[in-house]
């Protein structure tokens, strides 16, 4: 299969705007005729609504396709740059190619979202793709490669399926960039596998994203967006906010709006936990004794409704790694200051959210705290455009992608100089002498 994808890369193949173009228009055609078994796939994976669906990982895909079919052209163009005086008589630009041989390891709590967006952008850049979705999300899984394999010639696209168990052997494979969204461990065993081909890699990782709440905002809204990013997809989604830091002058107007919000909340469209351990790994966080809000579960559906959970300190077990589900711890403070010392201390989580109207207050937390990305009064939602980079920093991952990111990401910006020939300064050339050290120095 490799040696194939290979060959196929190297015939060129790939690297016309008309076959980029006319693959993405394909995979798009695709996916359309294969939305309502999109739909059951995500049910059956993971409990998922058919709104919630096309809100999160389907509307998102079509509206990246369609912004990469638009722009692609302007993309691939060369990029003219300037040139510095002392190589007077040059010319400068930037070309962006293909890679060649690249592997997207996706995950299973958006298989379509993070599989597909990930794809455009490698097909947009040109490169033939392995794609490894995971083996959690079977239904899902299962139904990508049949898109694929109905989408593509399977020596520019293909899929494996199967556990990592099953795919030990993939990284013994020389890739040309290996793209990966999941957890730490596997991202630790991933680099030191490919350090021994210095394969290059973008790691989308997560992380405890902190959610400050000050005293001046409106509260009411502030409790309804951040249960929007916690309770999308179950908590199941690399950025949502994992815990919540709120003025103890308002904590308690704030569990009261937040009381209220779920009071409207309706659970025939709630998704389910991925699996069993999972699930079990969730209820061991539930401490009874500070849920205020929720605590409940469904252990024959993997059901987990949401928790919020009050007095809730640092050194707690939910606080000691990323929470991954539908419970949100509420950590108060009297002084700003001194808990953006306590979270500035933390590994630098994938993504940042501060309710406030204070510009004051935006920009201390935003000075303190490194993150991959920021949300100001509103969660999760700066995932969806296209003009920015998704991505993190330090231990919530390296590398970045979505709109014009993702076609850098999976290529090579190749640097090109155009020296003309028309006049040629001595200065560079032996013998050096004082004056020519005289006017190198003019230039340089």
């Amino acid at each position: 299969m490799h040696q194939n994808m290979r060959e196929f890369f190297k015939s060129g193949k790939t690297k016309s705007l008309e076959f980029r173009l006319s693959s993405l228009k394909k995979l798009k055609s695709t996916l359309k005729k294969q939305e309502s078994e999109i739909y059951k796939a995500l049910y059956k994976d993971l409990r998922k609504s058919e709104f919630e669906s096309y809100m999160s990982e389907l509307g998102l895909v079509y509206s990246e396709l369609n912004f990469a079919i638009k722009n692609l052209n302007s993309w691939m163009k060369p990029k003219r740059v300037k040139t510095p005086l002392m190589l007077f008589s040059a010319n400068s630009k930037v070309v962006y190619e293909p890679l060649g041989l690249v592997l997207i390891i996706s995950p299973w709590n958006y298989p379509f979202n993070i599989t597909f967006i990930s794809l455009i952008g490698a097909i947009a850049a040109g490169n033939c793709v392995l794609i490894k979705p995971s083996s959690k999300s079977k239904a899902s899984a299962n139904l990508i490669a049949k898109i694929i394999n109905e989408t593509f010639d399977n020596s520019h696209v293909n899929v494996v399926l199967g556990s990592r168990d099953e795919n030990k052997n993939l990284f013994d494979t020389k890739f040309d960039h290996i793209f990966f969204t999941g957890g730490k461990s596997s991202a630790k065993t991933i680099l030191e596998k490919t350090a021994l081909n210095l394969t290059p890699v973008t790691l989308e990782l997560g992380g405890k994203s902190p959610c400050f709440i000050d005293k001046n905002v409106n509260l009411k809204l502030a409790a309804k967006r951040v249960l929007f990013g916690k309770i999308l997809n179950a908590g199941q989604t690399c950025v949502a906010p994992d815990y919540v830091l709120v003025d103890e002058n308002v904590k308690d107007e704030f569990i009261s709006h937040l009381r209220d919000e779920l009071s409207k909340f309706d659970y025939k469209n709630y998704p389910k936990i991925i699996n069993k351990s999972e699930f079990e790994r969730l209820v061991s966080l539930i401490d009874k004794e500070k849920a205020v809000i929720g605590g409940e579960f469904n252990e024959s559906e993997n059901l987990i409704y949401p928790t919020i959970l009050d007095r809730v300190k640092f050194s707690d077990k939910i606080m000691q790694d990323e929470i991954f589900g539908p419970l949100l711890p509420l950590i108060t403070y009297q002084n700003l200051d001194d808990v953006l010392q306590k979270v500035a201390n933390l590994p630098k989580p994938l993504a940042l959210y501060i309710f406030s109207n204070d510009k004051t207050y935006q920009d201390r937390v935003l000075s303190q705290i490194s993150s991959g990305g920021v949300c100001i009064n509103d969660t999760v939602m700066q995932v969806s455009s296209h003009y920015l980079p998704f991505g993190g920093v330090g231990e919530s991952g390296m590398g970045k992608y979505h709109g014009f990111y993702s076609f850098k990401t999976f290529s090579h910006e190749r640097a090109i100089l155009n020296r003309h020939n028309f006049i040629d300064l001595p200065i560079r050339y032996h013998p050096y002498t004082k004056l020519k050290a005289n006017i190198l120095k003019i230039f340089l």
